[in-house]
């Protein structure tokens, strides 16, 4: 699906809704939530459940021809709009679960602006699709990416579809990567916008096509307008036959850990 008609005031949908849905992700930090099972070990919670609506009901009150792919909710709406929204309501539910302050609330036009909140830290990262910024007490900064932390966040959650290929564990214990960098796990695609912001050197993950997943989406978007260097693990484009993600703040990082992958982790 193609976002055929992005209009000049999508980032300010994109920013409200996300903010809407951290207001909730917030609101129920703590309590002991119902877990609705999806199986394979995963679950969402009420808080999901409960963000995602507050999402929808923003995007639906400004934009209620629009398509919009839910994690909780699925597909609703014409399949065949030109426009579509990738809703990742808490990204990071098993650390929300367990008390841990780590997550993200992800909102995406396809093809067009995002915005993923921190609802703990209340930042929102954005862009238009042209430039990406971050916003906070009410204040607007462009994002800088750079390598100097040296921290590199990998994904360690299943599924490991790049097996035996590639494994993302076996990327920790290339002498390499112990070399120039350090490893961080957080399990939330939050970590995507610390690359575009300059807390992270690289994001790495496993998997398959993550353009469109309601997952990813919105941290690609930020990451690409930051000006960060995003492919697959296998150094090709984003897309229909791609393969995980490596997103870096510059093309020397990016270089750095595409060879240490090509060899094997």
């Amino acid at each position: 699906m193609v976002n055929s008609s992005v209009s000049p005031d999508d980032a300010d949908v994109a920013i409200a809704a996300a903010q809407a849905g951290a207001d909730v992700v917030r609101a129920m930090y703590g309590r002991q939530l119902a877990r609705i099972d999806k199986g394979a070990g995963d679950f969402a919670t009420a808080a999901d459940v409960a963000a995602e609506k507050a999402i929808l009901d923003v995007i639906r009150a400004v934009r209620p021809d629009d398509a919009v792919l839910g994690e909780e909710g699925g597909q609703q709406g014409a399949a065949d709009a030109g426009r579509q929204w990738l809703v990742d309501p808490l990204c990071g539910t098993l650390n929300y679960a367990v008390g841990t302050m780590l997550v993200a609330v992800n909102v995406a036009l396809r093809g067009g602006a995002a915005a993923v909140a921190d609802p703990f830290s209340g930042e929102v990262f954005y862009t238009d699709g042209e430039s990406a910024r971050v916003r906070q007490n009410g204040v607007d900064a462009r994002t800088a990416p750079t390598p100097a932390t040296r921290l590199v966040d990998v994904n360690l959650d299943p599924p490991f579809p790049g097996a035996p290929g590639f494994r993302a564990v076996d990327l920790l214990a290339h002498p390499g990567f112990v070399e120039r960098f350090r490893p961080r796990v957080v399990s939330t695609t939050l970590a995507l916008t610390w690359v575009a912001a300059g807390q992270r050197a690289a994001y790495v993950t496993d998997g398959g096509d993550l353009s469109g997943s309601v997952h990813f989406a919105a941290g690609i978007a930020l990451c690409r307008a930051a000006g960060c260097v995003v492919t697959g693990i296998d150094g090709a484009p984003i897309g229909p036959a791609g393969r995980g993600l490596v997103a870096a703040a510059d093309a020397e990082t990016h270089g750095l850990l595409m060879s240490m992958i090509r060899s094997g982790g």
